[in-house]
């Protein structure tokens, strides 16, 4: 197993660099740099950018409008955009539904949803969880009956999800819907694409403790949805649902994020002149070994993926370490800047309150970065159903 890069690989780098400083608004990436508030404005435009290069599905294989690149070119185009300050594209459309689409949607189908896709024009929401059905997707309860019309056939969907991330601003959701209540729960399940526009589909924020509200209540009342809309076959949207959340856990690693936030956590601990309390320094130096750790797992998996070989089905492992590397350097963050991160109310840091000098230093927000952070091991699958699932599959 040969981790390093090849020459073409590292032109390809060059190539993607480049084109990344050529494009990528200073505004949103100085945001990211320092944590301010992108607003969906931010998001959309760069993804609207990346749509115009034709690399916003830059996972996707050419058939469908891809630039074809393999796992090392896409994870290679991933750690260029973090390390240059750019916004993590919003996964919901490109990384998630377009998958499924590719994989489980009829010719129609990918004709008609995927090209908003891959532009940015279009921004998708997730319904997955409900009350009591997060960890235990399966126990879903929001439901989708079938009937007949004159216009042809609908479902009308009724029920609830919640945690919608960015819910406020989707145009289209896909949604896990009951369709059946006989045999085991996962069997009844159907993949519905929805219109958010439609009569009856109701948002409500939820304000988390960063004061944000990035995640939603999605209502849905006699919610009136073609037929044409199902994703394959009736009662199968629990097998196009594990297809999908194999590339969220994936995502949710985000080593290449970590990689930046961890610089960034050197930036604020010399800046704040604990860098040098060694105790400090072997925190830091422990969370850099875990993420080199990271890197090394997703690399062994791309070299496998490249050669042909079978890898294993990590994506759940590579969850839970993503997911705890991202709340550590947001809680040693908090702890180098000491008091200076308390603050975390948006009105008065967009207003300048803390002067330059926290600017530069990297220091705001680092309370609402903290509070957002703990979410992580829970989104996407609980991290304690995570290591079930890999002492099952992988341990045996």
């Amino acid at each position: 197993m040969d981790l390093n890069f090849t020459a073409d690989e590292l032109a390809f780098r060059s190539e993607v660099r480049q084109w990344v400083a050529e494009n990528l608004p200073a505004d949103i990436s100085h945001k990211v740099h320092h944590a301010l508030r992108l607003s969906r404005d931010d998001m959309q435009r760069w993804a609207r950018i990346l749509g115009k290069k034709g690399w916003l599905g830059w996972g996707w294989p050419k058939e469908f409008g891809g630039p074809g690149w393999n796992a090392i070119q896409k994870h290679l185009f991933e750690e260029e955009c973090a390390l240059a300050g750019a916004p993590r594209v919003v996964p919901f459309g490109p990384v998630m539904v377009a998958p499924v689409i590719m994989a489980f949607g009829n010719a129609e189908q990918q004709k008609r949803f995927l090209p908003g896709i891959a532009s940015g024009e279009v921004w998708w929401s997730q319904g997955y969880s409900e009350p009591g059905a997060g960890s235990d997707l399966a126990s879903l309860k929001c439901k989708a009956e079938r009937i007949s019309t004159s216009t042809g056939d609908k479902y009308i969907v009724n029920g609830q999800k919640t945690w919608t991330t960015l819910g406020q601003y989707g145009e289209w959701i896909f949604c896990l819907v009951r369709t059946s209540s006989d045999g085991k729960p996962q069997t009844g399940i159907s993949f519905l694409l929805i219109d958010m526009k439609s009569p009856g589909v109701s948002v409500h924020p939820i304000v988390l403790l960063d004061g944000e509200p990035e995640v939603n209540e999605v209502w849905f009342d006699n919610v009136e949805v073609p037929a044409e809309n199902l994703i394959g076959e009736e009662n199968k949207g629990w097998t196009y649902a594990k297809h999908l959340l194999a590339h969220e856990r994936t995502n949710i690693a985000d080593v290449n994020r970590a990689k930046r936030e961890l610089e960034r956590l050197k930036r604020i601990a010399k800046a704040e002149g604990v860098y040098d309390d060694a105790r400090f320094r072997d925190q830091i130096a422990l969370l850099e070994v875990d993420v080199v750790a990271l890197e090394m797992m997703v690399l062994r998996v791309l070299s496998a993926e490249k050669s042909g070989k079978q890898s294993l089905d990590v994506a759940g492992l590579l969850k839970i370490r993503g997911s705890e590397i991202q709340q550590r350097y947001t809680e040693l963050m908090m702890l180098a800047a000491g008091p200076l991160a308390r603050p975390f109310i948006w009105e008065a840091m967009e207003a300048g309150w803390q002067g330059d000098v926290a600017l530069d230093a990297s220091l705001l927000p680092l309370a609402g970065n903290y509070f957002n952070m703990r979410k992580t091991s829970i989104y996407g699958g609980s991290n304690e159903v995570q290591k079930n699932i890999v002492a099952q599959t992988v341990l045996g």
